[in-house]
C-alpha cells in the first residue's frame, strides 16, 4: 500500500483572495487620488512660473491689456536688457554677499550652540536653550525701531553689516533648533567612544558631531540663505543709498510716479531667482534629508 506524502495546499479564504486582488490592482494602477493630487499640484506650481517668464517676454502694452496666461505675441529680450543696464549686477553682488556671510555667521555660532545644548545636561544649560528659543516667537516689525536706534548708535547705518547682522540674529533660532534635533540623532556610543580615546569637545564637535550632522547643516545653510536673499524689511529700513541696494529694493528703480513696468519687474524677478534656485537644485537632497530628521543616520 502506497502513502501519498504530498503536501496540501492551506486553504485559502475569500477575504483574503480578495484583500489579495486589491493589493494587486493598487501596484497596477498605483494610487489614482495620489496621481490627481500631485497633478493639481503641479499646475498650481507651474501656471505662475509660466505667467513670470511669459510676462517678462511681452511689451508693456500686451502685459496691461493682454491675456497673461497667453504666450507673448512679440517675444523680446528688452526688459532683460532694461535690468541689466539699471545697476542689477551690483545689486546681484550685494545680496551675494549678505546672503553668503549671513551663512557663515549662523553657521558659525549655530553649530557649537546646538552641540552645547545636545550634550550638557545641567538645567542652567537647558533654561538658556529655551530662551534662546523664544527668538522664533519674536517677529521682525515687533523691533524694527530700537533695532533701527541701535544701528545708528553703532555707526552701521546704510552699510551692508546693517543687514547681515540683524539678518543671522533672527535666523539663529530656527538653526539651532534644526541642529540640536540632528546632532541628537548621533549615538551615544559614538560619542562615549571617542571619550575613551582622549578626545576633547571641541574635537568630539568637528570630527563627530559636524561630520554627522551634514544634512542638518545643509539645510540651515539653504534656510538662512533665502532669508537673506529675499529680505525686504533690514534692507528698506536700515539702507538708502544706491551702492548698498539689494535685489529686494532694485525693484522699486521700475516704479515710478506713473506707472508700473510690469515686464520689466517681472524680468527682475526671474534674474533674481535664478541663483539661488540654482543652489537649491545642488543642495536639494541634503534638505529634504535634514528637513525629514535623518541628518544624523
Amino acid at each position: 500500500m502506497s502513502i501519498d506524502t504530498r503536501l496540501e495546499a492551506p486553504a485559502v479564504s475569500p477575504a483574503v483572495r480578495r484583500r489579495a486582488a486589491v493589493a494587486g490592482r493598487r501596484k497596477r494602477w498605483g494610487n489614482p487620488l495620489a496621481g490627481l493630487g500631485s497633478l493639481v499640484w503641479l499646475i498650481i506650481v507651474v501656471v505662475p512660473l509660466y505667467t513670470l517668464i511669459s510676462s517678462s517676454l511681452m511689451h508693456q502694452d500686451e502685459a496691461l491689456n493682454g491675456d497673461p496666461l497667453a504666450f507673448p505675441t512679440n517675444p523680446t529680450l528688452d526688459n532683460y536688457s532694461t535690468v541689466l543696464d539699471s545697476g542689477f549686477s551690483t545689486m546681484l553682488v550685494n545680496t551675494a554677499i549678505v546672503a553668503a556671510s549671513t551663512v557663515a555667521i549662523v553657521l558659525l555660532l549655530s553649530v557649537p550652540v546646538a552641540y552645547v545644548a545636545v550634550r550638557t545636561r545641567s538645567r542652567l544649560s537647558s533654561l538658556a536653550f529655551r530662551t534662546f528659543l523664544l527668538g522664533v516667537a519674536i517677529p521682525a516689525q515687533a523691533v524694527i525701531v530700537p533695532l533701527y536706534l541701535l544701528i545708528g548708535k553703532m555707526g552701521l547705518y546704510d552699510t551692508l553689516p546693517a543687514i547681515i547682522l540683524p539678518t543671522a540674529a533672527f535666523a539663529m533660532p530656527v538653526a539651532v533648533l534644526v541642529l540640536s534635533g540632528t546632532m541628537r540623532d548621533v549615538s551615544e556610543e559614538m560619542y562615549e567612544a571617542m571619550s575613551l580615546d582622549g578626545a576633547s569637545p571641541l574635537r568630539m564637535l568637528w570630527q563627530l558631531a559636524v561630520p554627522m550632522s551634514k544634512a542638518g547643516i545643509s539645510t540651515v545653510a539653504i534656510y538662512t540663505a533665502l532669508q537673506a536673499w529675499n529680505g525686504f524689511l533690514f534692507p528698506l529700513i536700515l539702507t538708502q543709498s544706491e551702492e548698498n541696494r539689494v535685489l529686494t529694493l532694485g525693484l522699486f528703480n521700475f516704479q515710478t510716479q506713473f506707472g508700473v513696468n510690469i515686464p520689466a519687474v517681472l524680468a527682475a524677478i526671474v534674474l533674481s531667482v535664478v541663483p539661488i534656485f540654482a543652489v537649491y537644485l545642488v543642495a536639494r537632497k541634503a534638505l529634504v534629508n535634514g528637513l525629514m530628521g535623518v541628518g544624523g543616520k
